[in-house]
């Protein structure tokens, strides 16, 4: 059993988590202090923060419905940020874009997340094959009150 597995607070049934399978350390608290601290970012300057989701993210659950419950009112009260656009893809929408979790920075850097490893990619060429499925996630996404709408429904079904 790896070494963060082993008294660890998670719930036995609720699967391998990243930190099992990978094997590294489990520090909760320096997690969550370096993820708000990387959060601020949307507070300062004038970035734009455009994110798209697939519904599927909305009901899959991660962590039971407490953690779930609270990661969709997260969603809700960040979708209301000036800075931040929230797209998701119904359920219904046609699989037109194969996509691993990715986020394209500016227009010149995609980092690539897969089970197995982080890639980051700034190769011309590749960087307009994601934009490009990136252009057709966007268009296939619904956004404000219907965006809102569907997440809302996650967290009725909880």
């Amino acid at each position: 059993m790896p070494s963060s597995a082993r008294g660890s607070s998670r719930r036995k049934d609720a699967g391998l988590t990243g930190v099992q399978l990978h094997d590294i350390s489990d520090d909760l608290d320096a997690g969550v202090s370096a993820r708000m601290e990387r959060q601020q970012v949307r507070y300062r300057g004038d970035h734009r923060f455009p994110f798209v989701i697939g519904r599927q993210a909305l009901v899959t659950s991660a962590g039971g419905s407490g953690a779930m419950s609270g990661q969709l009112d997260r969603l809700l009260a960040v979708m209301s940020l000036p800075r931040v656009t929230l797209g998701v893809i119904p359920a219904q929408a046609e699989y037109r874009v194969p996509a691993n979790q990715f986020v394209l920075y500016d227009d010149d850097l995609v980092h690539v997340e897969t089970i197995s490893a982080e890639l980051t990619i700034n190769q011309p060429t590749r960087d307009r094959v994601v934009r490009q499925g990136v252009h057709e996630l966007t268009q296939q996404a619904v956004y404000g009150q219907q965006a809102r709408a569907l997440i809302t429904s996650a967290l009725g079904h909880l």
